[in-house]
């Protein structure tokens, strides 16, 4: 059902204008920044100022990905850093969660039916925290946002663990902590998406997702279940609390990573953050070069 509505949304959204500018189809990116612009004219009663500047690229077919995977490697090997840095953490504490929640409430707190009740409540959090959340990293700004919303996941889920320790939990306080932490780190795993898709050239967002996503959950998504269910398993509090302890690490290592490698890039555009590459090609003598303001 899912993929029917995405497929009818994707029907009625119109397409990035700098991709249709890149890939000549210059006509198409015009027209659609044009009604933009005249409906804006329109609803606010101001004549909007012409471009300060532009810029010069050439326009291609595809961008290979080997092109994508050196770009990322090489021009942007601190900002790789971070990227798996960010699925990583997420991937490893949301698929445990996911695969391991219902083991844990079965093993330790007696819970054989219905744990989907419990899941409801964790999502409720899940749900709010980019919720309330998502315009302040706009405003606040990116860097200490992502980094703030990951290092706090990761205290709670420290502290979570620390309770479970001593034998302080029920399934439903335990259930009230889970979905304290997701409500930061939801925030933050919705953020990781955005890091990646805005701080490498244009021309590698969508590809920088699926790359980052697949060896992020490959690295994290795979790992955190497998040794959730391992720790879990052995009916010890002492190897459920490492369980816990590993993913507040991960989480925490991330926000570590974006303080000193995040980039600060609300209210930027993407060509200020990170330059195209088909403007980089526009520099060598080409025969066909178009400008885009």
């Amino acid at each position: 059902m899912l993929g029917v509505v995405v497929l009818l949304v994707r029907r009625n959204v119109p397409e990035s204008p700098r991709w249709l500018f890149i890939h000549g189809r210059e006509r198409e990116a015009e027209g659609l920044v044009d009604g933009i612009e005249q409906r804006v004219e329109r609803e606010t009663g101001a004549r909007l100022a012409e471009p300060s500047r532009s810029i010069t690229i050439r326009q291609r077919k595809t961008i290979g990905f080997i092109t994508i995977a050196k770009t990322m490697f090489t021009l942007y090997p601190r900002r790789t850093i971070l990227g798996f840095s960010l699925f990583v953490g997420q991937a490893f504490l949301y698929n445990a969660i996911t695969f391991g929640y219902a083991q844990i409430l079965a093993t330790f707190f007696h819970v054989k039916t219905n744990p989907g009740y419990y899941f409801a409540v964790i999502a409720v959090g899940n749900l709010l925290g980019p919720l309330l959340l998502g315009r302040l990293f706009d405003t606040i700004g990116r860097k200490p946002m992502i980094a703030g919303t990951y290092l706090v996941s990761g205290v709670l889920l420290l502290l979570t663990a620390y309770l479970f320790d001593q034998g302080s939990l029920t399934a439903t306080t335990m259930t009230a902590c889970w979905c304290a932490v997701l409500f930061f780190a939801s925030a933050g795993a919705s953020s990781a998406y955005l890091t990646v898709s805005e701080v490498f050239p244009m021309e590698t967002r969508a590809m920088a997702i699926a790359f980052f996503y697949a060896i992020g959950t490959a690295a994290g998504g795979i790992t955190g279940p497998l040794l959730f269910s391992s720790l879990v398993s052995t009916g010890k509090v002492s190897d459920t609390v490492v369980a816990f302890s590993v993913g507040a690490a991960l989480m925490i290592l991330a926000g570590i990573a974006e303080i000193f490698l995040g980039v600060r890039a609300e209210r930027r555009s993407l060509e200020d953050i990170a330059q195209p590459l088909t403007a980089a090609d526009a520099d060598a003598p080409q025969r066909h070069v178009h400008s885009a303001h």
